[in-house]
This record gives structure tokens, sequence and C-alpha cells, in this order.
């Protein structure tokens, strides 16, 4: 692949209100990955449902969203035990049909689905004319009417699969359904599994590799796989191999938990300067 600087990554799903102790911070898979692409350097659309006073803090990052009309935001309460996270599911927004997708999307050079609350319509993969990724952590869980999140089997996996090309997830996002983990390395062409301070595991065409990560002091977990997510898929757009990219993310994500929030993802140059220092192996 040839080296590009300058890619465009469309995201979808919702932009999330994460109760915090003063109030609420801005969280959704769509908010770290949309602000760590663009932090890299890429140019970002976000269609969403969100609050509009929520949207203008990713449009200060220069990213263009979409948002659709919406009266309920989507809210978490997130509590993390080491490397365990417990989720409380306060308020969901109505899901993003595909109706609904406005065509610019798809002349991204990257689509990427990433749903929080089942809120992606599957059928959105099959409209994908470029590079289409997903994180599927957002249709394998649902929630009880406490609001407590548990984890599912991915019903619709089916009709998202294959037409996938790079697939990112935790190792503990397929505790509701580990058995679909063969199938999904059969029919993705690149895979990520990412493992906290363990680094990630790279499936290339259904052939492994673990990466190292950057040893990091931890201050806020929340949103780390996102961060990775979206570096990785920068940097495959740009040109580096799946490994080299793999290295660059994990590099990222560490970076990212050592302050609260959005406020710890990186910019290119501390990624960069990071490795330069510390190459990959």
């Amino acid at each position: 692949m040839c080296y590009n600087p300058h890619v465009h990554i469309a995201i979808i799903g919702h932009l999330t209100r994460d109760i915090s102790p003063d109030g609420y911070t801005i969280g959704g898979a769509v908010s770290y990955s949309g602000v760590t692409a663009r932090r890299l350097g890429a140019e970002v659309t976000v269609v969403t449902r969100a609050h509009p006073d929520d949207v203008r803090f990713l449009e200060a990052e220069g990213i263009q969203v979409i948002n659709l009309p919406t009266q309920v935001y989507t809210t978490f309460h997130n509590i993390y035990h080491k490397d365990i996270r417990i989720q409380q599911l306060l308020a969901v927004a109505n899901p993003i049909m595909v109706h609904e997708t406005p065509p610019l999307v798809y002349d991204a050079d990257l689509l990427m689905l990433a749903p929080v609350a089942q809120e992606v319509d599957p059928a959105i993969a099959l409209r994908a004319r470029h590079m289409l990724a997903a994180t599927p952590q957002g249709w394998m869980r649902e929630w009880d009417g406490q609001g407590r999140v548990y984890p599912i089997p991915w019903y619709s996996a089916g009709r998202i699969l294959p037409y996938v090309d790079v697939m990112v997830f935790s190792d503990q996002d397929l505790v509701g359904d580990m058995s679909i983990l063969p199938t999904i390395i059969d029919t993705v062409p690149l895979v990520a599994i990412t493992r906290a301070a363990k680094g990630c595991v790279v499936y290339d065409r259904g052939h492994p590799r673990r990466v190292r990560t950057r040893p990091a002091r931890e201050v806020d977990a929340t949103g780390a796989g996102d961060t990775f997510t979206a570096a990785f898929l920068v940097e495959l757009l740009r040109g580096r191999s799946p490994i080299e990219a793999a290295y660059f993310a994990n590099v990222a994500a560490s970076l990212s938990i050592e302050a609260i929030g959005l406020g710890g993802i990186p910019y290119r140059f501390q990624v960069e300067s990071y490795i330069q220092m510390h190459p990959q192996p």
C-alpha cells in the first residue's frame, strides 16, 4: 500500500454522556475514535444522535458532525474495577437506520460502524463503497429494566461479517459468546483483539501475531479501545502494515489512559516521538 497522508474516516454511532462525579463527560466510540482520528490528522465525519452542546465539542476538534434528531441522549454510568468495567445504561436514543444515513459517508476512505447500545442498523454495512470497519461491542450487549448492561451473543453477525474488512474488539467483548471468535477470524481479513496492558493480537487473514504496548500509568481507561481502533485504522489507511499500525495504536491507547476522558487522547507527534525512542521490535 502506498503512503497516503490524507485520509477520510466516517464513523456511525451514538455520542454518549458518561456520568462522572462532576456531572458527565462526553463518551461513546464515535467520540473517542473521532477525536483520535482527527488528532492523528485524518478528516473525520460522525453520524450520531446527541445533544447539540455535546456535538460542539467534536466540532471544536474539526470534526464534521451530522446530528440526527433526538430528544433522548444515550447515557452511561461506568465503574471500573481493575480491568473489569461495570456499566449501567441510564437512557438510550433511537437507533440510526440505513435510510437516515447521508450518502456522503459512503464516499469516505473508510466507514466505521461503532455501536454502543444496539443503535447502528446492520443494513448500513451493505452500502459501504470502500473499506468497512466495525467494533461489535455495541451489538453484543443488552440491558435490563434497571439499565444494568450484560453481554449477549451477536445475533446480527451474519448480516455484517461478510462485508467487513477490518474488525477490532477487546478480549472482554466476546464474553457473551466466545464461540463466534473462529467465525470472525475466518471471515474478516484483518482482526485486532486488544488485551489492555498485554497489547493486542492481530489476525491477518487468520494468521495471529502478538504486538506489545507501551507501559502506562493508568488514570482513566474509558475509551482506550476506541482510541486504539481509530489509530489502527488511520495508520492502515496511511500505508503502515497491520503490525506497524497495531504497535502505533497500542502506543496511542496507552497514552490516552494517562488522563481523564478525551483529554488524554494524543496527537501524532506524541505517538511518533515515543516510537522513535522505542521502535517496534
